[in-house]
């Protein structure tokens, strides 16, 4: 029975974390935290590595401090917890950083309606390149819209 509530709560806290990236990014990067956000949509530096790389560190550490209550605290739901938020960090990393963006020259070939879609979806995003009006969305669900034949 415990193998499949820890199964419910990792596939719960991986679709909530696509909730929390559309959230994030429409409220906090395209609000409060505009100034690290803002460098993602306008590179004004030569760096590889942008300060929009620091919302990562954050949802690390609440990965890390669930594997740590898991580990040490022995508290058993802290570890599917975890485990959601690190498999959906991976996956955003490799569809929006590898993918989208090419920060690592694979997956460019890759033509299908799906990839097609999540490419228009984010391009449209960011047309503007300013704080406000730009369309906001998560990683894995994007408007129908842009899934065109």
């Amino acid at each position: 029975m415990r193998i499949f509530l820890w199964i419910l709560i990792f596939v719960s806290v991986f679709s909530i974390m696509e909730f929390m990236a559309w959230f994030t990014h429409k409220y906090i990067m395209h609000g409060v935290l505009w100034n690290l956000h803002r460098d993602h949509h306008k590179k004004d530096h030569k760096s590889w590595f942008e300060r929009n790389d620091a919302f990562f560190i954050f949802y690390a550490i609440v990965s890390i401090t669930c594997f740590y209550l898991w580990s040490y605290e022995n508290i058993w739901y802290c570890l599917p917890i975890g485990l959601g938020i690190l498999a959906y960090g991976i996956a955003y990393f490799t569809v929006h950083d590898i993918f989208i963006h090419q920060r690592f020259k694979i997956f460019r070939n890759a033509n299908n309606w799906y990839a097609k879609g999540v490419r228009r979806a984010h391009k449209m995003h960011h047309k503007h390149l300013g704080k406000d009006d730009g369309e906001c969305f998560g990683m894995l669900v994007v408007p129908f819209k842009y899934f065109k034949k």
